[in-house]
């Protein structure tokens, strides 16, 4: 199974290649700051989204996603929240905030900073943002690969 995974889109024109890898993906993950409703939309044209709620999401929006969810997918147990605090310390937040589940891999965003890495047998996959220029040194999102219970994380780096 192929999972595309993004966060922190922030209502921004959204780029071509991370569209047409969409495509090609069995569900869309966005892990919240989508912005607009219409934005989320863009996501569902795509095809199956699994969103959560953002720090920067329009309360018509907010109100439609959870904070956080755990899903089940080919055998791995996903947990799949915005996140909240500075680049430092969001980690540290993220296992904290899913400690009592039991979960293989947790999806966060709100930092722009890509992360891929298991710790303690738990993936820990921030995608990124496609579209920040400032805070971020590189625009990237993710693809997530499922395959009969085990879980590896893809950044794609846009370059364009």
């Amino acid at each position: 199974m192929r999972i595309g995974v993004v966060a922190d889109t922030h209502s921004q024109g959204l780029p071509k290649a991370m569209l047409e890898d969409f495509r090609n993906v069995d569900f869309i993950i966005h892990a919240g700051d989508f912005c607009s409703l219409s934005d989320l939309k863009i996501f569902e044209k795509l095809g199956k989204v699994i969103g959560v709620r953002g720090n920067m999401d329009e309360p018509s929006l907010a109100a439609k996603l959870p904070e956080y969810r755990i899903i089940e997918l080919e055998g791995v147990s996903i947990g799949i929240t915005h996140g909240v605090g500075p680049v430092k310390t969001i980690l540290n937040v993220m296992k904290e905030k899913f400690k009592k589940e039991k979960v293989d891999v947790v999806i966060f965003g709100h930092s722009h900073q890509a992360f891929n890495e298991k710790i303690k047998h738990i993936l820990y996959f921030n995608p990124g943002s496609p579209t920040d220029t400032l805070r971020a040194p590189y625009r990237s999102y993710g693809i997530l690969h499922l395959d009969q219970g085990k879980a590896v994380g893809e950044i794609i780096r846009i370059e364009d």
